[in-house]
């Protein structure tokens, strides 16, 4: 009996102490790399705001803009407001859909008598021959001109107080690699500001 209890008592302080030597499984960490592709950032009017948040696309050179990218009216203006119209293509005429805001924009100017209305008229490429584009463009201006005559003729606006600017198609807003990136490139844009007293 003592030899089996003296045998038992070896098998047991045996297994307890393999059981000791035993580790647990360790985890092996695998890192995983992602690698991030840069893609470039369009700015098409250069003020420094890219084209996918510019709320204001065609923003004239050496403007001081706000975050939007859109011209920031100086302190004390009581006036700053945009209007935009898009054209059918070869054509100057300004759409009926598009004379409502612009009514909004003649009686702003008829209520803020110092303020003044900056007008451009754009083209898109599939309207100019490439090789023109240094030139300047007739139906660009023409856009600009009817947006001014309607404010002028409606509104009794003085044209001293508009100022008109033609850029061809030299400051498209989309591609212009499609009719819908045409049309938005065939526009006015027209910011109405108070100026400083």
């Amino acid at each position: 009996m003592k030899k089996c209890m003296y045998s038992a008592i070896i098998i047991f302080s045996s297994t307890l102490a393999l059981s000791a030597c035993q580790t647990a499984p360790q985890l092996i960490m695998v890192s995983q790399q992602t690698n991030i592709v840069a893609t470039p950032v369009l700015d098409s009017d250069g003020d420094g705001v890219p084209d996918d948040i510019d709320q204001c696309p065609a923003t004239p050179w050496n403007v001081v803009i706000d975050e939007r990218g859109c011209p920031l009216a100086p302190i004390g203006v009581g006036l700053r407001m945009e209007y935009r119209a898009f054209f059918d293509k070869d054509s100057s005429e300004l759409l009926p859909k598009y004379q409502d805001e612009l009514d909004k924009v003649g009686i702003k100017m008829q209520e803020y008598k110092d303020a003044n209305l900056w007008i451009e008229g754009h083209n898109s490429r599939t309207e100019v021959d490439s090789a023109d584009l240094s030139k300047p463009n007739p139906l660009a201006q023409a856009r600009a001109d009817n947006v001014k005559n309607y404010l002028m003729s409606k509104f009794n606006i003085s044209p001293e107080r508009i100022t008109v600017v033609e850029y061809g198609a030299n400051r498209p807003i989309a591609p212009s690699d499609s009719e819908e990136g045409d049309m938005f490139n065939r526009r006015v844009y027209a910011l109405a500001t108070e100026p400083d007293k």
